[in-house]
C-alpha cells in the first residue's frame, strides 16, 4: 500500500509539472499541498481551465487506471488499440495534448514494472510512451522506461541486369570458342598444303564473322533489355503508388440533384481558401442533398474535369461500398480536420500529379487497393488515410472504397 501510494504521489507530481511547462505556466504555482490532498481529477482540473469533453475522456481513463483496481491490462489493451492507427491521443498529427501528458504519467509506474514479454503485448502503447517521454518535460520524478526498439535489415534482390550480363558473357566466351576452333582448323590445314591461295578478294570466314556479330548484337539487345527492366518496373510501381493521387479534405456546401440523372447528385464542394469546385457523384440512391450539406468528405482533387450528363464534375468523392453495393456511403474525415488539407499515407511521400492522364488509367490500378479495415478505417494496401487530426473511416468495415 505504501508503494502504490508513493508511485501516485510521484505520478501527480510529474503530472502537474509536464502540464504546467505544455501550457506555459510556472510549476512553483501548484503547491505541494494540492498535489497530495488531489486525487487525478481534481488536479487536473486545478491546472488545465475549462477542458474538452474529449480530453475528460482520457482524465477519466487515468483515474480509473490509478485506482488499482486489477483492470489494468484491460485498459492497456483499450489504449493500444486505441493508438493503433495514430501517434498521439489527442492533438494536431505528432504534437501531444494534455490528454497524452495525464494519460502517460498514470500508466508509467505500472509499465516500468512489467516484465519485456508483458510490455510486447502492447506494441503501440509502447511506441507513444517512447515519444512522449522523448517530447514532454516531466522533470526528473519519472525515469525513462527502456523501449526495446527491432532492427530492420532489408532482404537484398539480386539486380535483373545480372542475368542478361550472365547469358552475354556466356554467349561470348561460346563465340570465342568457335572462332578460335575455326581459326585452329584453319592455320591446320594451310601448313599441311590443303589451302590454296586465294584467286580473288574473297574472306573465307566472313559468314562466320557475320554470325559473330550477329551473336554479339544479340548479346547487346539482351543487355539493353536488362537495363530496362527495372526503369519499366519502377514505372509500373509508380502507376500504383498512392502519392500520385491528391486527396483532400473537402466540405460539402451546397448539393442538388442532377437536371437530367436521378442516380446523380451535384455538390459544391469547398477546400479553402477560396478553392470551391463541383463534383458529380452517384450517391443519389444512398444520401439526399440534405443529407450531404454542410458533411465533410474525402475526395481526389487532380483527376481531369469533364461532363457528366452535361454538368461538369471536377472531382472525385471517394466513397465506402460493401460488397452487393447496398450500403455506400462517403469517407468521414475525423472531427478536427482540417478543410483543404491533404490526405497521407506512411511510407508515400511523392508529390501528387497536377492532373492524372486518363489513358494510364492510374485509378483503375490504384483503386483495387483501397479497402476499409474490420474497424472501418480507410486504407491503401492497409495504410490509413491519415489527417492531422487521425485517420479516416466509414461505417462500412471491410468495405471497397473508390
Amino acid at each position: 500500500m505504501a508503494a502504490a501510494a508513493a508511485n501516485l504521489a510521484g505520478t501527480k507530481r510529474a503530472m502537474a509539472y509536464a502540464l504546467c511547462k505544455h501550457l506555459n505556466i510556472d510549476p512553483n504555482t501548484v503547491p505541494n499541498s494540492s498535489i497530495e490532498e488531489s486525487d487525478i481529477g481534481s488536479l487536473f482540473s486545478h491546472v488545465v481551465k475549462s477542458p474538452q469533453d474529449e480530453v475528460l475522456k482520457w482524465v477519466k481513463f487515468s483515474s480509473d487506471f490509478a485506482s488499482n483496481d486489477g483492470k489494468q491490462h484491460t485498459l492497456l489493451a483499450n489504449i493500444n488499440q486505441e493508438l493503433s492507427q495514430k501517434s498521439v491521443l489527442m492533438g494536431d498529427g505528432l504534437k501531444p495534448s494534455v490528454a497524452d501528458i495525464v494519460v502517460f504519467a498514470t500508466v508509467h509506474a505500472f509499465m516500468s514494472h512489467l516484465s519485456d514479454s508483458e510490455l510486447q503485448k502492447y506494441p503501440h502503447v509502447l511506441r507513444w510512451i517512447d515519444y512522449i517521454q522523448n517530447v514532454v518535460d516531466f522533470g526528473t520524478t519519472l525515469e525513462k522506461i527502456n523501449v526495446t526498439k527491432s532492427v530492420f535489415n532489408p532482404p537484398s534482390h539480386p539486380k535483373k541486369a545480372d542475368k542478361g550480363d550472365a547469358e552475354l558473357s556466356s554467349k561470348k566466351q561460346a563465340g570465342q570458342k568457335v572462332a578460335d576452333k575455326s581459326n585452329g582448323s584453319a592455320d591446320s590445314k594451310k601448313a599441311a598444303g590443303e589451302i590454296k591461295a586465294p584467286e580473288a578478294k574473297e574472306n573465307p570466314n566472313a559468314a562466320k564473322s557475320n554470325k559473330s556479330s550477329g551473336e554479339k548484337k544479340k548479346g547487346q539487345a539482351t543487355e539493353k533489355a536488362a537495363e530496362k527492366a527495372p526503369e519499366k518496373a519502377a514505372e509500373k510501381d509508380s502507376e500504383c503508388n498512392i502519392s500520385i493521387l491528391n486527396i483532400q479534405v473537402g466540405l460539402i456546401r451546397k448539393a442538388w440533384k442532377h437536371p437530367s440523372a436521378d442516380s446523380l447528385l451535384v455538390e459544391e464542394i469547398d477546400l479553402g481558401d477560396g478553392n470551391v469546385r463541383q463534383v458529380v457523384s452517384g450517391l443519389a440512391k444512398y444520401c439526399s442533398p440534405e443529407e450531404l450539406t454542410n458533411r465533410h468528405v474525402v475526395l481526389i482533387t487532380n483527376v481531369k474535369p469533364g461532363k457528366l450528363r452535361d454538368v461538369m464534375s471536377a472531382g472525385l468523392v471517394l466513397c465506402a461500398s460493401s460488397e452487393d453495393h447496398t450500403a455506400v456511403e462517403p469517407l468521414i474525415p475525423p472531427e478536427g480536420a482540417k478543410i483543404g488539407e491533404r490526405i497521407s499515407f506512411a511510407g508515400f511521400d511523392g508529390k501528387p500529379e497536377d492532373v492524372l492522364n486518363p489513358k494510364k488509367k492510374q485509378l483503375d490500378k490504384i483503386t483495387p487497393h483501397l479497402r476499409t479495415d474490420e474497424n472501418g478505417i480507410a486504407t491503401f494496401k492497409g495504410i490509413p488515410f491519415t489527417t492531422s487530426a487521425g485517420p479516416c473511416k466509414s461505417s462500412i468495415p471491410n468495405a471497397n472504397v473508390k
